[in-house]
């Protein structure tokens, strides 16, 4: 079976261009999951959009990466590990350094959203109670819970096609590279 194909906008398929032109005006550069994604235009669409609703939560920038490193940490996608690596420690060092070593998070209310994405992740969306009141407990609306299983799912569904479609880990997010 052959591997799957790096895409640019010129070999793409033509639905998927003008999202691989997007995306390298947003970035700099081409990601290699979104290159490779392209294979299907309707998944990288779909994929695409669920970040974008993911990042329009009420979840606060640092919350929305918190959720996407500890899925990334569960599922042990190298790729999202040095990517969202590279985008947060400059403001946010400890909190990395945290997520990337699997440790608790020196915030309370940061290690709440961490244990409750880390159960949706291990429990298939099977949340216990306690978990669910710890969130709520530290400060989480119900209506922040439903947007942390978005952003579960979101992060599920991407470092699955990352896995998947064995993208290259960046130039740009060596740096950050994951054990």
């Amino acid at each position: 079976m052959q591997g799957f194909q790096s895409f640019d906008e010129t070999t793409a398929p033509e639905p998927a261009r003008s999202i691989l032109h997007a995306s390298r005006a947003r970035f700099g550069f081409l990601p290699s999951p979104i290159a490779r994604i392209a294979a299907s235009p309707t998944v990288l669409k779909h994929s695409l959009a669920a970040f974008a609703a993911f990042e329009a939560t009420s979840l606060s920038a640092l919350e929305r990466e918190v959720v996407a490193m500890t899925v990334a940490f569960e599922r042990r996608c190298h790729y999202c590990m040095a990517m969202h690596s590279k985008l947060t420690a400059a403001e946010h060092p400890r909190e990395v350094a945290a997520l990337r070593a699997g440790t608790p998070l020196g915030d309370e209310r940061l290690e709440a959203l961490r244990a409750l994405a880390r159960e949706l992740v291990a429990c298939g969306g099977d949340v216990s109670k306690p978990t669910a009141d710890r969130a709520r407990a530290a400060g989480f609306r119900n209506e922040q819970l439903l947007e942390v299983a978005l952003g579960v799912a979101t992060y599920l569904l991407s470092t699955s096609l990352n896995v998947l479609t064995e993208a290259p880990l960046d130039e740009a997010f060596t740096g950050e590279a994951w054990p």
